[in-house]
C-alpha cells in the first residue's frame, strides 16, 4: 500500500509540474505573439480591410432557441456592424418562448418565399421571413433540432462565401467582423478565424452596443472574467501560433462556407459542435494535403452573458467537458497519425492528457497527497511547500494573463476594476479551481454514461445597466 501511495503521489506531482511548465510556455508564446499582433495592427489598419476589394461578403448566422431576453439586442448589434457587405440570418430553432414574436415586432418581419438549398439535411423549415426595415436581415423558422442543426439550416440559406456563426445572446463590437476577417484578406489559405469572447455582465449595453465597459457585481462572474482572459489570451493565442487551434468559440467564428460544406457541416451528434467542426476541418484538409490555416485573432470582441449562479455555471461546464470528450473520442484515430501534423502530434495528445484526464488526476491528487503525507511518504513540510508553490504559481499565471490584457488592449479603463481583477486572479486557485474541477469530473461521468442534450441556461438579457436594472427604451 505504501509503495502504491508513493508512486501515485510522485505521478501526480510530476503531472502538475509538467502541466505548469506547459502553461508557462504558452504564456511566453502568447507574449511574443501579442507583441507581433500589435505591430501588425499598426501597419495594417482596419480601414484598409473595409476598403479592400479582397474583403469578401459574409453571411452571419445567429441560431436562437428561447433567446427572447437578448435576441433583439444581438441582432441590432449585428445590423450595425461596420462591414462592406453582409447579411444576417437568424435561425429560430423551434423556440417555445417569445423569440420569434420579439423579432417580428422589432424588425417588421413578413413571410416570403425563398428557395433554400438542401445540401445538408436538417429539421423541417416552417417559414422564411424578411425584414422590411433591414433588407439584409432574414429569419428562418424551423422545427427544433438543436444548435448544430440550426447552424446547418443557416449554411443552406447563406448566399456568401464566408459564414460567421454568432450566439443568440452575443453582442459584437462594431468593427469586430472587419478585424476577424483580416487574416482571411491577408492569406487566402485561412479557412477559419475566431475572435475573443468577453463578459458583458456589468457592462452598460444600449440597443445592442456596449456603451461602457464594467465589471460584474457578481463574484462568480468576475472570476469568469479572469478565466476567459487566461483561456483566450494565453491558450488560444498559443495554439494558434503552433497551428494546433482545436476550438473556435461557437459564440463568434468565421468559416469558409465551401470547406465547411465539403466536411459535412456541423455535427448534430455532439454538444461541442464548435470544437468538433474545427477538429474535423483540420483532418479533412490534412487528408487532402491542402495548405490551410485556422487562426485566432485576439482583438475582435464578442460580448456575451455568463452565468451568475453555481447551478447554471455547473451545467455549462459539465456540457463543455462532455463536448470535449465526445470530440476527442470521435477523432481519436488522428492521434499520432502520419500527415496529421500539429493536430495529431501536439494538440490532440495535450488535450487528452491535460484537459480530458486532468479532472481525474487533480482529484486523485487531493486524495493521494494528504494520505502520502499522513503515512510519512511525503514530509508535511514538503507537502506544504508544494501546495503553496502550486497556488502561487497558478496565481502568477492568472496575473500574467491580466497583464497581457492591460498591455495589449486595456479594455478596462478604470484602475479600480483592474485592481479588483488582479485580486481575483490571486485567489481563483482557492476554491474556484477546485469547483471547476468537480464540474469537469461530472462532465466526464456524463460522457461515460452517454448523456445527451444541452440542459438549460437562464439569461437575464444584455440590455442592462451596470446595476442589472433593465434600461428603458427610448420612445
Amino acid at each position: 500500500m505504501g509503495v502504491l501511495v508513493e508512486v501515485l503521489s510522485v505521478t501526480v506531482i510530476v503531472y502538475f509540474v509538467v502541466l505548469n511548465l506547459l502553461y508557462l510556455g504558452f504564456t511566453l508564446l502568447a507574449w511574443r505573439e501579442l507583441v507581433r499582433y500589435r505591430h501588425s495592427r499598426e501597419s495594417s489598419p482596419v480601414d484598409e480591410v473595409f476598403r479592400s476589394p479582397l474583403t469578401s461578403p459574409v453571411s452571419i448566422l445567429l441560431p436562437a432557441f428561447n433567446e427572447e431576453a437578448g435576441v433583439v439586442d444581438s441582432v441590432e448589434s449585428l445590423l450595425h456592424l461596420r462591414y462592406p457587405e453582409f447579411e444576417v440570418i437568424v435561425i429560430d430553432d423551434g423556440s417555445t418562448d417569445g423569440t420569434l414574436s420579439a423579432l417580428r415586432t422589432a424588425f417588421d418581419l413578413v413571410p416570403v418565399r425563398k428557395a433554400l438549398q438542401t445540401e445538408i439535411q436538417t429539421a423541417p423549415i416552417r417559414q422564411t421571413l424578411f425584414s422590411r426595415k433591414h433588407h439584409n436581415l432574414w429569419v428562418v423558422s424551423k422545427e427544433n433540432g438543436g444548435k448544430a442543426d440550426a447552424l446547418n439550416s443557416g449554411l443552406n440559406a447563406a448566399r456568401y462565401p464566408y459564414i460567421c456563426a454568432v450566439d443568440g445572446d452575443a453582442v459584437l463590437e462594431q468593427d469586430a467582423l472587419l478585424r476577424v476577417m483580416m487574416p482571411i484578406v491577408d492569406d487566402p489559405t485561412v479557412v477559419a478565424t475566431g475572435g475573443i469572447i468577453r463578459i458583458a455582465n456589468g457592462c452598460q449595453i444600449d440597443r445592442g452596443r456596449v456603451t461602457e465597459v464594467g465589471l460584474p457585481k457578481s463574484r462568480l462572474a468576475t472570476l469568469q472574467v479572469v478565466e476567459y482572459l487566461r483561456a483566450f489570451l494565453v491558450g488560444r493565442v498559443g495554439w494558434s501560433a503552433l497551428g494546433g487551434l482545436l476550438i473556435i468559440s461557437g459564440a463568434f467564428g468565421v468559416f469558409k462556407r465551401s470547406v465547411v460544406m465539403e466536411a459535412g457541416g456541423y455535427s448534430v451528434r455532439t454538444v461541442g459542435e464548435d470544437m468538433e467542426l474545427v477538429v474535423r476541418l483540420h483532418r479533412h484538409l490534412r487528408e487532402k494535403a491542402k495548405p490551410y490555416r485556422i487562426a485566432f485573432v485576439p482583438d475582435p470582441v464578442c460580448w456575451t452573458e455568463v452565468p451568475e449562479d453555481l447551478a447554471t455555471l455547473g451545467r455549462q461546464r459539465r456540457r463543455w467537458q462532455r463536448g470535449l470528450a465526445e470530440t476527442l473520442w470521435t477523432h481519436r484515430s488522428a492521434i499520432a497519425q502520419p500527415g496529421m501534423g500539429s493536430l495529431g502530434w501536439l494538440a490532440m495528445p495535450y488535450f487528452i492528457l491535460f484537459e480530458l484526464l486532468g479532472p481525474f488526476v487533480e482529484s486523485a491528487g487531493y486524495l493521494v497527497i494528504p494520505i502520502a503525507a499522513a503515512r510519512g511518504v511525503l514530509s508535511a513540510e514538503y507537502l506544504l511547500a508544494f501546495l503553496v508553490l502550486s497556488i502561487v504559481w497558478g496565481s502568477l499565471l492568472s496575473i500574467s494573463a491580466l497583464a497581457l490584457e492591460e498591455i495589449s488592449f486595456r479594455r478596462h479603463p478604470r484602475s479600480r476594476h483592474v485592481a479588483r481583477l488582479a485580486l481575483y486572479a490571486l485567489v481563483d486557485n482557492l476554491g474556484y479551481r477546485q469547483l471547476s474541477n468537480l464540474w469537469r469530473l461530472r462532465g466526464m461521468v456524463d460522457f461515460l454514461r452517454g448523456k445527451q442534450g444541452w440542459g438549460t441556461m437562464h439569461r437575464k438579457g444584455l440590455n442592462r445597466s451596470r446595476d442589472g436594472v433593465p434600461r428603458q427604451e427610448a420612445a
